[in-house]
């Protein structure tokens, strides 16, 4: 990803903590041990200028119900992770910027200015550290409005706690109250118990440190050639693609989402574009949370890394030739296979991982195959993130960082707030040239598949 050069000096940097330490460890589960120890970042853009202020007074009553977001990550003897509650700190830097805000939106992304934007922090030097696990930013841009960047280590929790966590904020920003979040890791690391592991597991693989070193080696070195374009689509567009789904599928089968439309449509259309063999494999790797299989296991607002995947499988021809319900169907089938009892069996594989001191060389098969067969898929179009409030309105404007992995997906909301949607696909940089040109772009937005053999 390319980095404008930061803009500005900070007003202000302080150490922010919830109110002491509350001592001890808290043990990090086997999914938080998924995602590495890396920070990922939000930024937030508004047209009224935030009080910076009264940002930090209500970050600091928040934060005294996040114990974790102020702690320090420290190695476990078998090479896990676990957050020391010794209230370390929390960072909140005020900049101001000399340029005013750019009208950032689908068809002008921030990717090139996100550093600026955000609070820097030795991403190498995280574990055993008095590294902060949450920093935020708030840049005032020159004639009015403000950026919001936030980071949080992923270590600690997923996307969903993540927004979670901003809507408490935001919530205790506005003079609401909300109860604290829990974050008991054996709630979910519970679920091993009493499962005997298997060998292997159909999501996950175990690598050498060779392997590692290679696949690392390798994002680094294609990263250069990956573009991430957005494409807005409109209610109409996807609720479109809804109904063609619907009209191709058997009566004995529940009704396609929007989401599953979307996503399906997103996959047959890379997949025409990569054009492989017929007989060829595409996978479409999915990015699923737990709570929702895990409803009657997890309280409401669990506060962590509750995520797994899955894999969807069709023949190259079929993904291309077939109507969109026969890809649906694959896709629905996929995530079927997310129950209560899969989720115990992987639980169960990822403990006996970590309990063999081989967690930092777990990957999940949808990352190794990136490069081969597979388009990774995150429908993150629920989470609400233009409700995040601070006084100054609606954020007209929210951006993740790009992928450095090739083929991903990444599907948003928009600011509507309605059916529409945003969707970031990284890819390759000759098939976003593609993807940016008059064919394939028509057929993108095709919903009635009218171009289906285009």
């Amino acid at each position: 990803m390319k980095n404008g050069r930061p803009s500005g000096d900070s007003a202000r940097t302080v150490v922010l903590r919830g109110g002491g330490p509350s001592g001890g460890r808290v043990r990090l589960g086997v999914h938080d041990l998924m995602n590495g120890t890396f920070a990922t970042p939000r930024t937030f853009f508004y047209r009224r200028t935030l009080n910076a202020g009264a940002v930090e007074d209500s970050l600091r009553r928040t934060l005294a119900q996040y114990p974790l977001l102020t702690g320090r990550l420290e190695r476990d003897p078998d090479g896990g992770l676990s957050v020391a509650r010794n209230d370390a700190g929390a960072v909140f830097a005020v900049a101001h910027c000399d340029r005013p805000m750019p009208e950032y939106g689908p068809d002008l992304s921030a990717r090139k200015d996100l550093r600026r934007y955000l609070h820097a922090v030795n991403a190498f030097r995280v574990v055993g550290h008095d590294t902060p696990l949450l920093s935020v930013k708030v840049t005032h841009m020159r004639g009015g409005g403000s950026v919001l960047g936030v980071s949080i280590n992923h270590a600690v929790v997923d996307g969903g706690g993540y927004l979670d966590f901003l809507l408490h904020w935001s919530r205790t920003h506005a003079g609401e109250e909300s109860p604290a979040a829990p974050y008991d890791r054996a709630l979910l690391d519970g679920l091993a118990d009493g499962v005997s592991p298997a060998p292997d597991d159909p999501q996950y693989r175990v690598i050498t440190g060779g392997q590692k070193f290679g696949f690392i080696w390798k994002v680094n070195a294609r990263a250069r050639r990956l573009r991430t374009i957005t494409a807005r689509f409109t209610a109409d567009e996807v609720l479109a693609l809804r109904e063609t789904a619907r009209t191709g599928q058997g009566a004995d089968r529940p009704a396609a989402s929007s989401g599953d439309a979307l996503g399906a449509h997103l996959w047959r259309v890379l997949g025409a574009l990569r054009d492989r063999d017929p007989g060829a494999q595409e996978r479409l790797g999915i990015v699923v949370g737990l709570r929702a299989a895990l409803k009657d296991r997890l309280p409401d607002g669990y506060w962590g890394n509750a995520v797994s995947n899955t894999t969807a499988v069709l023949p190259a021809g079929e993904l291309r030739e077939e109507p969109l319900a026969h890809t649906v169907t694959a896709l629905r089938a996929a995530l079927d296979r997310v129950t209560p009892d899969r989720v115990r069996r992987e639980t169960a594989y990822l403990e006996a991982q970590r309990s063999g001191g081989r967690s930092g060389r777990v990957f999940s098969r949808m990352s190794l195959d990136a490069f081969e067969d597979t388009v990774a898929l995150n429908n993150s179009s629920r989470l609400p993130v233009y409700r995040v409030e601070f006084g100054a309105g609606r954020p007209f404007w929210f951006e993740y960082p790009a992928s450095p992995i090739p083929w991903t997906v990444l599907i948003t909301p928009t600011p509507a707030d309605d059916h529409s949607r945003d969707v970031h696909l990284s890819v390759p940089r000759e098939a976003a040239d593609a993807l940016r040109g008059p064919e394939w772009s028509a057929r993108l937005h095709d919903p009635a598949e009218r171009l289906r053999t285009l």
